[in-house]
C-alpha cells in the first residue's frame, strides 16, 4: 500500500511539474520557514519519593551511625592532648625519680575502722623513725600477742585473750 500510495505521489508531482515549475529535487525538499521556538521551561522534577530497598535502608543507617560516632578531633586538638599526656608521664616520672631507701624495722600496723590493719601508718611510721618523710610497706609480718592470764595453769582458753597483731619489718622510704 506504501508503494501505491508513493506512486501517486509522484505521478502528481511530474504533472505539476510539467507545467512550468521546476522538477523537484529528488528527496531533497525545503522545510517550510516557520517562527523559532522559545526555548521550553524545563519541567521541575518530581517530588523524591522514599524508596524502602536496600540501598535507602543502608543509607539511612549510615546517616545513624554518623550521629552514634564521637567528633573526629583537628589535628591541633590532636596535638594538644599528646602534649598533656606527655607532661603527666614526665610528671609521673619525676616522682619515680625522687630518691628512695629501703629501711627495716618493725612497727605494728593499728587496725582501722573496718577491722584490716593500716600499715601505710605503721611504714609511715617506720620511716619517720629514720629521718624520712613517708614511705610505702615492702615486707610484713604477724604475730599472735595472749594475754598472761592464758599461762595460769588450769585456766581455759577463751576467744579474746589472743590477737593477731601485723608489722611492717621492710619499707621504701622517700
Amino acid at each position: 500500500m506504501a508503494m501505491i500510495a508513493a506512486g501517486a505521489a509522484w505521478s502528481q508531482g511530474m504533472q505539476q511539474g510539467t507545467q512550468g515549475t521546476s522538477p523537484p529535487a529528488l528527496g531533497v525538499q525545503e522545510p517550510p520557514q516557520q517562527a523559532a521556538p522559545e526555548p521550553a521551561q524545563p519541567a521541575p522534577p518530581p517530588p523524591a519519593e522514599e524508596n524502602p530497598g536496600l540501598i535507602h535502608e543502608m543509607g539511612k543507617l549510615f546517616e545513624k551511625s554518623l550521629s552514634i560516632l564521637p567528633k573526629m578531633k583537628s589535628p591541633s586538638e590532636t596535638i594538644d592532648d599528646l602534649n598533656a599526656r606527655a607532661r603527666d608521664a614526665g610528671e609521673s616520672l619525676s616522682n619515680l625519680a625522687k630518691p628512695s631507701t629501703m629501711v627495716s624495722g618493725r612497727s605494728v600496723c593499728p587496725v582501722a575502722a573496718n577491722g584490716a590493719p593500716d600499715c601505710k601508718i605503721a611504714a609511715d611510721k617506720l620511716c619517720q623513725s629514720k629521718g624520712y618523710k613517708e614511705g610505702k610497706s615492702l615486707n610484713m609480718d604477724s604475730a599472735e600477742t595472749c594475754s598472761p592470764k592464758l599461762f595460769i595453769p588450769g585456766r581455759t582458753r577463751k576467744p579474746d585473750d589472743c590477737r593477731t597483731d601485723n608489722f611492717v619489718t621492710r619499707a621504701m622510704c622517700q
